[in-house]
């Protein structure tokens, strides 16, 4: 039914505009333009000509008490992005983008950040399984000059997850001028399995961003109107690249691929159709690799496949018009009717051999509907969730420790939203009533959500209680997110009550 009104809502819309255009002069020549001139189409136009940056391993130490420590610094800069000049950027460590941090299940984790910029930032461990106060979200603010120093044990399988800052309300601005970077986590079960692993060499990350730029030469960080989406770029950087090419030297490469826009969602596969293994979702590896040609990801989600070359060959990774199961005038406004060449692939004229994808890569234990404790239900709409903008002060439910909850999340409006949750991995159990698409059946912290299409998840909160200081669950284009489409929780012993999150009036 609120499907039903959206469609209803979006045909009055566009009847009006069409009313406005044709009363104006020319109106008809000025509806084709306002239609046709938002289409983004980059295929068989892009000139790939710079080497693929991949961000440098962080460097790391042991410290007295056992920790691997890393050295965050958040910093301005400004790189050449091809527009005549330097862009002004934001990056880790350097001057767009950060180090890719590693480290193994098991170890103990250090990372002092350092904030360089003039106003007050933070770092969330996208995907990450860790304390509260170690999240990074709003309540771990980090003031300009000062250093924040969280630690955890990392005790989740091997996966490719991701770092950036999440600022209340100002999430898509820190992201958009390039704080971001990669966190691999590995374990034994994966090392052993015959995957490409050499990090820089068949290991590759791919980090998908879009941005578009003013006559200046400077990220333009308008927003459509019509899209509601946030901002939509025309540009795409792959790990801070424009127009990227890789030399591939082995039979087959994987790449960690991470939509890191702000709102794009992209629908990668390649431009002479091949196939690929699709092996890894957000939270780790499958239980056995998907065959498919094509991989849609909403902003804030990552996939690792395993791409098979021949000598000599050249192929162009493309993102298709993705379906973000919109009607088609929010889709037209909100990039689902772009394409983009993504990346080129150059393979040499000699490969390296390279074992096949194993048929079996890791067990996934299934969760139990049975167990659950509670289900909750949540519905996206008009920058809210369940009728509330985000309120850093209120703790909108609690969830109790050692438990399992199935969470069922619904659209009710015409816009795109996805649903990205802190703390834990989870696993859908149904989209619309059906059992999930091999895509979504390994772990995961963030789904796209589709009209009418009701999405079933399954979490185990196992631990890492505490009353006060609470875990985001939100919608992961940006601009939604900042404009209040977020709620709190925490997770409390058996029997306690939630308390009261930190005040704001300063920021450590």
């Amino acid at each position: 039914m609120a499907g039903e009104g959206s469609r209803r809502w979006t045909r009055v819309l566009v009847g009006v505009l069409s009313g406005v255009l044709l009363l104006c002069g020319g109106g008809v020549a000025l509806g084709t333009w306002a239609w046709t001139g938002t289409v983004v189409d980059t295929t068989g136009k892009v000139d790939f000509v710079h080497r693929l940056a991949v961000p440098p391993l962080a460097e790391s130490r042991i410290d007295a008490q056992g920790r691997r420590v890393f050295d965050l610094r958040a910093q301005t800069g400004g790189r050449d992005l091809g527009q005549g000049g330097q862009t002004r950027t934001w990056g880790y460590n350097g001057d767009y983008l950060g180090p890719t941090l590693r480290a193994k299940r098991g170890e103990k984790v250090l990372v002092n950040v350092v904030n360089g910029l003039d106003r007050p930032t933070s770092v969330h461990w996208h995907g990450m399984h860790l304390p509260a106060v170690m999240d990074g979200g709003p309540h771990q603010m980090v003031r300009p000059g000062a250093t924040w120093s969280p630690h955890w044990t990392v005790d989740q399988p091997a996966a490719t997850l991701w770092y950036h800052p999440h600022p209340h309300g100002e999430t898509e601005q820190h992201v958009y001028r390039g704080l971001a970077g990669m966190f691999i986590l590995d374990d034994e079960p994966s090392a052993a399995l015959a995957l490409p692993r050499r990090y820089g060499v068949d290991d590759i990350p791919v980090i998908v961003q879009d941005r578009r730029f003013d006559s200046d030469g400077q990220f333009d960080d308008g927003r459509s109107l019509l899209g509601g989406v946030g901002i939509l770029g025309d540009t795409l950087l792959v790990n801070g690249t424009v127009g990227p090419y890789l030399d591939v030297s082995t039979e087959r490469v994987r790449l960690r691929l991470l939509n890191g826009s702000n709102a794009r969602s992209y629908d990668f596969g390649f431009a002479d159709g091949r196939g690929f293994a699709l092996i890894g979702t957000d939270g780790g590896l499958l239980a056995s690799p998907h065959q498919t040609g094509r991989i849609r990801l909403s902003p804030g989600e990552r996939a690792e496949i395993v791409v098979t070359m021949r000598p000599a060959e050249r192929v162009v990774l493309r993102s298709y018009p993705p379906n973000a199961g919109v009607d088609f005038f929010s889709s037209r406004f909100s990039g689902g009717d772009d394409s983009f060449d993504v990346l080129e692939l150059r393979a040499a004229g000699e490969l390296a051999p390279t074992p096949e994808v194993p048929a079996r890569l890791v067990p996934i234990d299934r969760l139990d509907p049975a167990t659950a404790a509670t289900t909750r239900r949540f519905q996206l709409s008009d920058r809210k969730i369940n009728g509330r903008a985000m309120d850093p002060g209120r703790i909108d439910f609690a969830v109790t420790r050692d438990t399992t909850e199935i969470w069922e999340i619904a659209k009710q409006d015409g816009t795109p939203h996805n649903l990205h949750v802190h703390d834990v991995q989870f696993q859908v159990l149904s989209v619309d009533g059906r059992e999930p698409p091999p895509e979504l059946r390994g772990w995961k912290d963030t789904v796209l959500v589709t009209a009418n299409r009701p999405i079933r998840i399954i979490a185990r909160f196992a631990d890492y209680a505490d009353p006060n200081i609470p875990y985001m669950f939100h919608c992961h284009l940006l601009y939604h997110e900042d404009q209040g489409m977020m709620g709190q929780f925490v997770v409390v012993e058996p029997g306690q009550s939630p308390g009261r999150p930190p005040a704001h009036s300063g920021h450590g």
